[in-house]
């Protein structure tokens, strides 16, 4: 099985389980995880009657990464 099959099947986090676990604020933890490689993202544009939508699942090696990352700075 390739990394990104053993990614889909670790468990996932959401931005508020992160922020309950780490004390940080949701907002926080949704910018420094957006844009990290092997994050989900389910997202939908906005449209006249609805507003846009995106929600992002952190599986746990990308949560271990950037901790790491963020623990030796």
């Amino acid at each position: 099985m390739d990394h990104v099959a053993d990614t889909l099947l670790e468990k996932h986090y959401s931005p508020k389980d992160i922020q309950k676990m780490w004390g940080w604020s949701d907002d926080f933890v949704r910018d420094l995880f957006q844009d990290e490689p092997g994050v989900l993202v389910a997202s939908r544009p906005e449209t006249l009657h609805k507003r846009s939508y995106r929600s992002l699942r952190i599986p746990e090696s990308v949560l271990l990464r950037v901790g790491n990352r963020l623990r030796n700075k």
